[in-house]
This record gives C-alpha cells, structure tokens and sequence, in this order.
C-alpha cells in the first residue's frame, strides 16, 4: 500500500517540528551556563572556569538522569544495544558540551552559537566520503546561507578575526557535536528505545564527568558549595529539565527520522533562539539573582542572520520526497 502525500508529509515535517523545539530548549543553555558561571565567579572566585564547566555537567546530567530514570525502567532495563548507543552520545556530547561551557567563559554568547555551525561543515564532508559525491547544490547552497546567516546573526568578522582560547574550544566541541549527530543516523542501532538511551547518555556523562570535577576543585568543600545556593540549584534545575533531558530526548528520539546533514541544518536553528532569548533573559535573571548579566543589544543583523537560517531550514525542507526514516526509534 502507498503511503499518501499526507501521511508522507506528516512522518517528514512532524520530526522537523520537535527537533526545531529540541533546539528552542538548547538555546536556553546559553544564558543559562553563562549565568551560572558569574555566579560561580561572584561566590566562588577560587573555583575557576575549568572546574564551573565540569561540574555543570555533572550536575545537569546526573539530575536529568534521576528525573528520567523512573520513566524509562518502567519498560525494564536498558539492552547492551541502548548501553552502548549511549555512551557514545554521552562521551561525544559531553565532551562537546564540557569545551563549549568552558569556552563560553572566554567569548560572547553570539560567537559561541555561530562557530558551533562548524559541525554543519563536518557533516557535509562525512556525508559526501559515505555517499562518494560531492554535495548538492541545495545542500551546498543551504549550508553557506547557514554560515553566512550565522556569521550575520553574532557580528562575526573576518576583517577582525579574533582567535583565542574560547573561539579554538568551540571549534573542537562542534567537531565532537558532528559525531554525535552521526551516531544518530548509524541504523545498527535501529529498535533503541529513545527513553533507555537518553537515560544512559545522561548517566554515562555524569559519571565521566564527577572525577574530573573532583580533581579540578580547589577542595572538598568548594565542590560541594557549588550548588549550595538558591541561584545555582534553580539554574541546575532549568538545564536538566529543559537543556538535558527535554532536548535530549527529542533529539535521540526524531533526528533518526531525518539525515544528518538535514538534522544538523535544524540544529543551526538554536543559536537564533539563543540570541533571541540574551536579548531580554539576562535582565530577567539579574532582577531574580541580583548578578550584573546585561541584555545583548538587537540589531538588524538577528533579523538577517535568522532570516537566511530560516531560508537555508525550508531549502532543505522543499524536497520532492520527503527523506526516508534511517531509523525508528521506540520511545
């Protein structure tokens, strides 16, 4: 029996929606951790930048295990299938993540988001070694429009390239974000339920994370202080529920309906959500904390630059036939 154009339409665009709604929870990472490191450097200033980094991912993963953790038990334990699919995500997300945290100390928010579209680069070389072709000219068109929108959307310029600590750790954790999203697309982990997996992934990040974190605290005592404050638990709260396990889930859970390079375009829709919300959030959080975070200023550029991701989302979205599912994930 034929699947009918709606129904066709529906298995394509309904996977498109909650990973565009994955990256509306991402975006809130960035104020979010930004946050949490100027609270960090106010009543913490021994702790630094490396052990605020490990210890948010510690924090926010091992918490969003425990909230997900009854859910998923409830169909039993995970399979060595749904284990080993996550700790793959787990070391390649966290360890993306972890360099992104930590480099979001050293570089604005805005630049941050744009040289994680980096990954859309790795994604177009991995899928053209694969296929043994070199990329379309949607694909190719729709990549640089990302770039450029990207480019536009943080006021980054090549007349001015600055290159530092922060910028060069970016870089490094698109490269581990690409492989992440690749894991995704391998149908060897066809059948995975999506719930069993993220409850893995969750764990697996926290439990890699917490010696690392223990070993970069000055002491005992400033580990543990980290989250001891109203401040510091109601942002932990915010990047488990939304930022881990609410992405995530939505992620490991629809992106196998789509390809990677298509997925990955998606994706470049979280830092137009992350310049959007630095626009009114960080006011928003000094008025409840009382840190000094200012507002970015708007300007034409999150217009244009959100406008060609947009335009570079629905190019790849105006196929002939809707991209076949690589995989169909149990929840």
């Amino acid at each position: 029996m034929v699947p009918s154009p709606l129904a066709l339409a529906t298995s394509h665009t309904m996977p498109a929606f909650f990973l565009i709604v994955a990256c509306a929870l991402w975006g809130l990472s960035f104020p979010a951790v930004k946050t949490l490191q100027f609270e960090h450097a106010a009543r913490l200033p021994e702790a630094g930048s490396v052990f605020t980094s490990l210890w948010i991912q510690v924090a926010r993963f091992g918490l969003g295990a425990l909230f997900i953790l009854p859910f998923a038990l409830r169909g039993g334990a995970p399979s060595r299938m749904e284990i080993r699919q996550g700790t793959r995500l787990a070391l390649l997300g966290g360890s993306g993540m972890a360099l992104q945290a930590d480099g979001l100390a050293y570089t604005d928010v805005s630049i941050s988001a744009f040289l994680t579209h980096a990954y859309c680069l790795v994604l177009m070389i991995a899928a053209c070694i694969r296929l043994r072709r070199a990329p379309g000219a949607r694909t190719l068109l729709a990549t640089v429009m990302v770039m450029a929108g990207g480019a536009i959307l943080s006021g980054f310029s090549l007349s001015k390239p600055h290159i530092g600590r922060g910028e060069l750790q970016t870089l490094a954790a698109a490269v581990f974000f690409a492989f992440q999203i690749l894991t995704l697309e391998n149908p060897v982990h066809r059948g995975n339920r999506s719930t069993h997996v993220t409850l893995v992934m969750c764990a697996v990040i926290a439990l890699v994370f917490l010696p690392m974190s223990l070993l970069a605290a000055p002491s005992a005592e400033t580990w543990l202080a980290a989250g001891a404050s109203w401040n510091a638990m109601a942002i932990v709260l915010v990047l488990a529920l939304c930022c881990s396990v609410g992405a995530f889930f939505l992620m490991n859970h629809w992106q196998p309906r789509v390809s990677a390079v298509e997925a990955g375009m998606i994706y470049t829709s979280e830092p137009v959500f992350a310049a959007f919300y630095v626009l009114f959030l960080p006011a928003w959080i000094s008025a409840v904390t009382g840190l000094d975070y200012p507002n970015e200023s708007p300007g034409t550029g999150l217009l244009t630059g959100g406008a060609l991701i947009l335009a570079a989302n629905i190019l790849m979205q105006m196929q002939r036939k809707p991209h076949p599912p690589t995989i169909a994930p149990a929840p």
